[in-house]
């Protein structure tokens, strides 16, 4: 089967549920299958799972308890929305997926990558993307965005400067291990420009 497996990642601000939608519209005109799914979510136990984690509590949450919810909501997302897509013969695209995890428990919360990797290789059995669309930017470009939104925060977004510049310290650190999967375009950029970076990138892949 000719499917593949699509996902981007990036720090709060970045532009990826803009970026989604002309991702969608580009496949589609080429003749693709999508599925469009995300992270945390995709599934009605990962949509519950999701409120848990992103609704601000006055008691927080331990960051063992962040990761593992996260996994659970993974394992059902890829049992019941990705690997059946895929054996179909789907194009999945998802925002979000491991790599998040890897960059907001791992670089942001301080949790070991090992032990994230374990856990990982549990719940996925192999599974990772075909390809990577790392939408950067710098953290302080970011928040500006995030805040301008005139919307609600939620438990991520209310984190401090420094928790996101660790993120994106990771995401490029993973983008550089990885560079074939990975891919980092210029979220500073006009959207225009940011959807020429794509289209290049999946006349590539295609």
């Amino acid at each position: 089967m000719n499917s593949k497996f699509i996902t981007i990642e990036g720090i709060e601000g970045a532009g990826k549920s803009t970026q989604l939608a002309f991702i969608q519209r580009y496949l589609t005109e080429q003749g693709k299958t999508l599925t469009i799914t995300r992270e945390p979510g995709g599934t009605n136990l990962g949509e519950q799972i999701r409120t848990l984690l992103l609704t601000p509590t006055k008691d927080g949450m331990a960051s063992d308890t962040e990761l593992l919810l996260m996994f659970a909501a993974r394992a059902e997302h890829v049992a019941q929305v990705i690997k059946p897509a895929l054996e179909r013969g789907d194009w999945v695209l998802s925002d979000r997926f491991t790599d998040a995890t890897f960059a907001y428990q791992g670089g942001g919360r301080g949790i070991n990558q090992q032990r994230i990797a374990e856990i990982a290789d549990w719940t996925l059995n192999g599974l990772q993307p075909d390809l990577t669309l790392l939408f950067d930017l710098t953290v302080e470009l970011g928040q500006q965005r995030v805040l301008s939104r005139n919307e609600g925060i939620d438990r991520f977004e209310q984190e401090k400067i420094e928790f996101f510049q660790r993120i994106r310290d990771c995401y490029l650190e993973r983008a550089k291990q990885d560079p074939n999967r990975i891919k980092i375009l210029d979220a500073s950029q006009s959207i225009t420009d940011i959807e020429s970076q794509i289209a290049k990138i999946l006349d590539e892949m295609m």
